[in-house]
């Protein structure tokens, strides 16, 4: 069975994909990548540099994927920068990448021209909710908020900051998905990732904003399956 390796967004904690597991049907061996700052490592500093968080999961990636040493690579918006860092990380390793799922990004050399690193938390906040099209509402509890912004704030950071660890495209196919109504990532920003492999490329757009994949996981787990069959 091949692992599908799940990125997460900026703030998100790897039970973003939980529910993936299900949907999956058997299909793959679901693996949530799980970074510092969040959840069981809640305690831990998060990274504010993508190539670092790149470097220090993939041990972990490697861990996490076993026994099956074949693996899809999906990440979401900042998900999506590491996740194509990690493919050129494990291409050196015995994990097989058969494929690159990239979501809601710019290709790897394009740096957002919307930011929101080093505004005060209200407008940061305000900044990152008309990023995504919605406010998560463990952010309007004081506690919780205590705990999310931080590792919200070094996302962002490590997302709008992040420079490709190298100008050589990855050879795994690579497949650009994004919302419809994405405001944040363009078509042709979406398309720049054409230029990220030296393989096949092919493009995608489902309903939606920014965050489409909370409304379309399921499809977005077909569309793997389609592209996949394809490529075989």
């Amino acid at each position: 069975m091949t692992a599908l390796v799940c990125v997460p967004f900026a703030g998100a904690g790897p039970s973003f994909y939980h529910p993936w597991r299900a949907l999956a049907g058997g299909r793959w061996k679901v693996v949530p990548v799980e970074l510092p700052g969040r959840e069981r490592r809640i305690l831990e500093t998060p990274y504010r540099n993508v190539v670092e968080a790149a470097k220090n999961a993939v041990d972990d990636v490697v861990a996490d994927v076993g026994e099956e040493t074949r693996a899809v690579l999906f990440g979401h918006s900042l998900g999506a920068v590491l996740a194509y860092e990690l493919a050129h990380l494990l291409g050196t390793r015995e994990v097989r990448v058969e494929r690159l799922v990239v979501s809601g990004s710019a290709g790897p050399w394009t740096q957002r021209e919307q930011r929101a690193t080093g505004l005060v938390d209200e407008e940061f906040l305000a900044r990152v909710e008309e990023f995504a099209g919605f406010r998560h509402e463990a952010l309007d509890h004081p506690e919780m908020r205590e705990l999310l912004l931080p590792v919200l704030q070094a996302d962002c950071e490590m997302h709008e900051n992040y420079v490709p660890s190298t100008d050589e495209p990855v050879s795994v196919p690579i497949c650009s998905i994004r919302g419809s109504r994405d405001g944040l990532v363009g078509p042709e920003q979406a398309r720049e990732w054409r230029r990220a492999t030296t393989g096949a490329f092919s493009y995608k757009e489902f309903p939606g904003d920014h965050m489409y994949l909370v409304d379309h996981a399921r499809n977005v787990l077909d569309l793997i399956e389609a592209e996949s069959a394809d490529g075989r």
